[in-house]
This record gives structure tokens, sequence and C-alpha cells, in this order.
């Protein structure tokens, strides 16, 4: 039987001990999804969204959540994080905004945890922001989609080819 990383010999839970492995370079990258109206979507596209600017403010608030997943998170290590991006691609074609966050350090453990973390935070933060104009918005398909560094080396999702650029 698979001994579990995250529970002692006496089935309590428990955070890993990482303190023998290599520090390494090690980079996530996350994606997501909010769908919304097509008025919606001009609003945010023409800056009239009643609330402001939301794409900036959900960037924002993406590299935030990043930088306060083990707080959020139980058994999630504590990161010093030296690069966290969380970038927008409004798809109006589809009624629909793609949140893509990268987070990355030199350190003991991967950091997919926090890349999620900032996308699911930014597509919540959309979601504050537009609940007024449409408060039928769906935030669909958050999951990462490659990692880098430590034991595994380099991982993509099966069901995605990410540009070479989006992985710099």
């Amino acid at each position: 039987m698979t001994k579990l990383t995250h529970v002692d010999q006496t089935g309590q839970a428990n955070m890993v001990d990482v303190t023998d492995k290599t520090p390494t370079v090690r980079t996530a990258i996350a994606e997501g999804y909010i769908l919304m109206s097509p008025a919606t979507i001009q609003e945010v596209i023409n800056h009239t969204n009643k609330k402001g600017d939301v794409i900036t403010t959900a960037k924002i608030a993406g590299i935030q959540a990043a930088k306060k997943c083990a707080d959020l998170i139980p058994l999630c290590h504590p990161l010093a994080l030296s690069k966290v991006d969380v970038d927008f691609e409004i798809q109006p074609d589809f009624n629909r905004i793609r949140v893509q966050a990268m987070c990355k350090l030199t350190g003991r453990t991967g950091v997919e945890m926090e890349a999620l973390t900032a996308v699911s935070v930014a597509t919540l933060t959309l979601f504050d922001m537009c609940k007024a104009a449409d408060p039928y918005m769906e935030i669909q398909g958050i999951k990462v989609l490659e990692k880098v560094g430590g034991k595994t080396g380099h991982w993509r999702h099966e069901n995605k080819q990410i540009d070479e650029s989006d992985s710099q």
C-alpha cells in the first residue's frame, strides 16, 4: 500500500517535511475561464463596468492570492515566490475570459497550488465585479497546464498544447 504523504503514522494530518529535498527552479502554469453574457464582455472590453477596471483588479487579486496560498490551503508550504504573473485573454467569440497564471521560485516544493489559487481568485474577482451585470456567469475549466522542476521534471497537461512563449 502506498504511504500517504499528508498523514502521519497515527492517521493525523501532517505537513510533508521537505527539508532534505534539493532546491530546484520550479514553475507552474494554470488556467481557467469565466463565461459571461456578450453585453458583460463588452463592458469589460470598453472599461464601462460600474465597479471600475475589472481586469486590473482581478490581476492584482490573483497575484495576492498566490502569495497567500499557504494561508488558504491546509498543509500547503509557505513559499517565497520569485515571480507571479496573471494574464487575461478576452474571447468574445466564446463569451468568456481566459485567465492564466504562472508562478515561479527556486525551492523544495512545487508551485501548482499557487498557480491554481491565482486563477481561482482572479476568476472569482471577475465574477464579483461583473455580477450586477450578469449573475449567470460561470467559472469553468480550472486546471494545471504545465509544471517544471522537482523530481517529476517537466509535465504538461495531455489535453493542452502550450506555446513555448507561455512557459517563459
